[in-house]
């Protein structure tokens, strides 16, 4: 019996459903999931299983007109994803058509689409007439030749089975890339920042989403299996650790236990969570912080 296995780069505008689509192929929660737009900064990888296929699925961060360096790098990582990808699948949202967000990636499209399959996938369906989603369907076709395109709703699930069962049919015959039960190439230590970075997003809303990362600087399995993480926020500005640390400590204490909640589920075992806000005016140009969330520095110059 043969085994097939590849990439799939799943792109697309900021909150088009790319990282609620990864997490349900993949079955697990591997990719941070806001309501705030770009919130993926890294080409997260989700693994998932389809009969003897095994399909990588590389989250890019949203497709978006770049303002500064972090924006750079990561529109550079989304195009560099795609171009790297057996499969490319283009994310629209029902309820949203055709932005121009969505004809410049048209555009971009047509520079890394050669040769290369390329399916569309239409999410939030369940927003949206029948006829509107027939026009929408006519209308991207009609821009660009996709191999296939899909009715889906990554949230609820419809349409989600087709999708993955035709992209397993798309990946060429090879060994896989991953052993099994592996489920996404982040490091625990990335992925344990994303989930207390998604917290505090969650939390802060429109205060200061951007100006923010968290790095998980000391990972420690201790003899009962729990497992000791250290995390640090950095902010810009004295302003902003205020608002992280908030009325006594309360929202950092809060956003600490709700990471470690979802840790503790993630990993199947005790988490000692302890977290540490810092102001690092300039962690925008730090080409370490960059790499620390597996985007290139230079790509945003």
């Amino acid at each position: 019996m043969s085994t097939r296995a590849g990439f799939v780069a799943l792109i697309g505008e900021p909150n088009a459903g790319k990282s609620t689509l990864l997490n349900r192929m993949v079955g697990a929660k591997v990719s941070i999931v806001t309501h705030k737009v770009q919130t993926t900064r890294a080409r997260i990888r989700g693994v998932a299983m389809e009969g003897d296929t095994q399909i990588v699925f590389v989250d890019t961060p949203g497709l978006f007109k770049p303002r500064r360096r972090l924006d750079r790098a990561m529109v550079a990582a989304a195009w560099g994803g795609a171009a790297d990808a057996d499969v490319v699948v283009l994310m629209v949202e029902a309820h949203r058509g055709i932005t121009e967000g969505v004809e410049s990636i048209l555009e971009g499209l047509g520079d890394i689409g050669q040769g290369r399959t390329v399916a569309l996938a239409i999410n939030k369906i369940d927003r949206v007439p029948s006829e509107t989603l027939l026009g929408l369907t006519k209308g991207l076709n009609d821009r660009y030749a996709f191999a296939e395109t899909f009715m889906i709703s990554a949230e609820k699930g419809h349409g989600v089975d087709a999708l993955r069962q035709w992209l397993a049919q798309q990946l060429p015959e090879g060994p896989w890339l991953y052993p099994e039960d592996q489920i996404a190439d982040l490091p625990m230590r990335m992925i344990a920042a994303e989930m207390t970075r998604e917290k505090l997003t969650l939390r802060l809303h429109q205060e200061l989403p951007y100006q923010m990362t968290v790095e998980t600087e000391n990972w420690e399995d201790r003899k009962d299996g729990s497992a000791k993480i250290d995390q640090v926020i950095y902010v810009v500005r004295d302003g902003h650790k205020g608002i992280v640390l908030g009325h006594k400590g309360e929202t950092v204490k809060s956003v600490g236990k709700a990471a470690r909640e979802e840790l503790e589920e993630f990993l199947g075992r005790k988490v000692h969570l302890f977290l540490q806000v810092k102001v690092r005016p300039n962690w925008l140009e730090e080409s370490e912080r960059y790499s620390e969330m597996g985007l290139d520095f230079k790509d945003g110059a």
